[in-house]
């Protein structure tokens, strides 16, 4: 497999945690005999800082012509003082639209040897393994118009929904739990939103399409509640940008650290890999950040941008294998557990991964 990568660091500690898969790339390279061109690419506040836009125009270009895109982080303080348009997290924004990537999988799963990292009891975690599908490239987010007043007495920001855009996150999500447990959560709040009640409208109608799917409606306050309470009654939640972002940053909290999760966003071409965590500039430099969440995107990567299944669970094996060792970074150190930098985290899994059976 011969396949162009465009590899975008970003900000923070994106480019400590970039390094970590392109190490684990390359094992994958020699091991199963590919070969990746990988190129660095300037997005966010690494971009402004050398008087660029937060998307640079070869940026762009290149993700569009890649096979896939693997992102780091993007956001920095520095930048928060800008209009919102121009901040770095616009760029991404920007970038997501453009690739037209607008289901983003974010799968959480309690890792083996992790139990004790959550604050949750370990009897509430037991057989925690959900996938949220978020809907990407619509909602509040990119809804006009958008705005603050002149003289800051008032801001509006659209929330809307089309058909089109509810059914095909909605197959996006069903098609997934057809692939796992056949449970799928629709996420809405039907009972306030015009937006929710069409979106519960429109997966109910297609529900038909999927009987082997068993369907559930919850309101997102409920939802929220119920993921903290019972993390493992979920197998698969599909719901619109907002409510996905947040219930995926909680989905965090509770196997363990926002460093361990990876995302995925697909669309009609090529696919966006990126860690859940963001730049986190007060650990940007020091060498402790948690590659897991990137590397695992990696796997994400090679699994729905490049459809190497056997690659992605290598890449899982190892990283499972690596944590079920003791290996534990900062985020993941508890009472009198020893923390590894991420560094030597990501040389612990490249160990593994190369001489791992499948």
């Amino acid at each position: 497999m011969k396949k162009t990568l465009a590899i975008l660091p970003g900000d923070g500690i994106g480019p400590e945690t970039i390094k970590a898969a392109t190490e684990i790339l390359r094992v994958i390279e020699t091991r199963f005999g590919h070969s990746f061109e990988l190129k660095n690419w300037p997005i966010g506040a690494n971009s402004l800082r050398s008087g660029q836009p937060a998307l640079p125009a070869e940026t762009l270009s290149a993700c569009l012509s890649a096979d896939a895109v693997l992102l780091g982080a993007v956001g920095d303080p520095d930048f928060d003082t800008l209009p919102r348009a121009k901040r770095p997290e616009a760029g991404l924004l920007e970038l997501r639209q453009a690739l037209g990537t607008y289901a983003n999988l974010r799968p959480a799963r309690v890792w083996p040897g992790l139990e004790h990292s959550s604050s949750l009891k370990t009897d509430r975690l037991a057989g925690t393994d959900l996938l949220i599908v978020r809907e990407l490239t619509g909602g509040l987010y990119f809804g006009q118009p958008r705005g603050i007043a002149q003289d800051h007495t008032s801001a509006i920001n659209t929330l809307c929904y089309s058909r089109n855009e509810i059914e095909r996150i909605a197959k996006v999500g069903f098609e997934a739990a057809q692939r796992r447990q056949r449970r799928l959560t629709s996420v809405d709040k039907a009972n306030v939103l015009e937006t929710s009640e069409l979106w519960r409208s429109v997966v109910i109608e297609l529900s038909a399409s999927y009987p082997d799917v068993e369907l559930e409606h919850m309101y997102i306050d409920a939802c929220a509640m119920s993921l903290v309470l019972e993390p493992s009654r979920f197998d698969v939640i599909v719901t619109e940008n907002l409510f996905g972002d947040i219930l995926s940053d909680e989905a965090g909290a509770i196997v363990g650290s926002l460093g361990l999760l990876p995302s995925a966003s697909l669309g009609n071409g090529t696919g966006l890999f990126e860690p859940v965590h963001g730049s986190a500039p007060t650990i940007a430099g020091k060498d402790i950040a948690n590659p897991i969440g990137t590397i695992t995107s990696t796997a994400m990567l090679l699994r729905h941008g490049l459809g190497a299944e056997e690659e992605a669970l290598a890449i899982e094996r190892a990283v499972e294998q690596t944590l079920a060792d003791g290996f534990r970074t900062v985020d993941l150190a508890h009472g009198d557990t020893t923390s590894v930098s991420c560094s030597k985290m990501t040389t612990a899994i490249t160990e593994r991964l190369a001489n791992c059976d499948i």
